[in-house]
């Protein structure tokens, strides 16, 4: 059986590792272009380009700048492949190249469907105070994340866990889901599927830098998990006044206190572990941050010696 996979980010990367070390026969790899990054504008290349390089670099790489593009379907149809996997590709895939496997265009995506269509799933599941979320594995069809559903595992999220926590796990989760349904297909039977509930589809809209500022007017419940949903990134921040001057902070790390109020974007208390600051309901108490042109640190490292000024809404 022949796969091609698609794949740009850590997670896809990671996914690529495990099919590889578990002898999936992957015969190409499509990831996305290298991209300029840092101050040098450097082009960098993608996590699941330095995997493939790395574990190996004798399977075929290409990375369109348009993967859709007519006169790059020839390079894919010269490998007859039975299936397509993607994993957070960044392209919707046009219906010439979900038609052209054999079997199936199967991909893994990171919620419950149909709840939480779309870019960003793990994050909007956290901002959202959610509880669970899980993996998807799905037929693609030209709706984006509309296709019937293979395999579905569940996995719960924590009152603390973050962004990049979440994602961890789920890729864990999805790399045995995945490997268990290419299994399958390996049998030669078809796995079983079934229609996503059009009733109960929300979406997850990509997370911009603007959606991460944080509103002190906001209940605190609120802000810990915006804290959380964008950690490590995009990263949610604040604007604070130091000694008369603007200057932006990320909130890197928060607890939720819920039995405590005041004036939303007041300094309430400073503790062991950092400084405590009022919400429109309860307040958070802020753990680890940065400075814009600073490296991370503890939040009482942070307020040692200077007067700190919380904005308290967003400008």
């Amino acid at each position: 059986m022949k796969v091609i996979f698609f794949g740009t980010p850590k997670f896809a990367a990671e996914t690529l590792a495990f099919l590889l070390d578990n002898k999936i026969n992957i015969v190409a790899v499509v990831t996305k272009p290298d991209r300029p990054q840092g101050r040098s504008r450097e082009p960098v290349p993608t996590p699941v380009k330095k995997t493939l390089l790395s574990l190996s670099p004798s399977i075929p790489l290409f990375q369109p700048e348009i993967v859709s593009e007519a006169d790059f379907a020839p390079t894919l149809t010269a490998f007859d492949a039975d299936l397509f996997v993607v994993v957070a590709y960044g392209e919707i895939l046009r219906q010439h190249l979900l038609d052209m496997p054999h079997l199936a265009c199967i991909n893994v995506h990171y919620s419950l469907l149909p709840k939480y269509r779309g870019a960003a799933p793990i994050q909007q599941a956290i901002l959202n105070g959610e509880t669970e979320t899980g993996i998807s594995i799905i037929h693609m069809v030209k709706k984006m994340d509309a296709g019937d559903i293979i395999k579905m595992t569940h996995v719960p999220i924590g009152e603390n866990t973050t962004f990049g926590e979440l994602g961890e796990q789920l890729c864990v989760s999805g790399c045995q889901a995945i490997l268990e349904v290419l299994r399958e297909y390996e049998t030669g039977s078809t796995p079983d599927h079934y229609a996503q509930d059009e009733q109960q589809i929300t979406f997850a809209k990509k997370i911009e830098l603007e959606d991460c500022q944080i509103d002190w007017q906001k209940p605190a419940s609120f802000i810990h998990n915006l804290v959380r949903g964008v950690n490590p990134e995009p990263g949610a921040w604040c604007i604070v006044n130091i000694k008369g001057e603007n200057k932006r902070l990320k909130i890197k790390q928060t607890r939720l206190i819920k039995d405590i109020s005041g004036t939303p974007g007041s300094i309430l208390s400073y503790g062991k572990e950092g400084f405590v600051v009022s919400c429109s309901a309860g307040a958070i108490e802020i753990l680890e941050l940065q400075l814009e042109g600073k490296k991370p640190m503890h939040s009482l490292e942070f307020t040692r010696g200077i007067q700190v000024t919380f904005q308290s809404s967003k400008s």
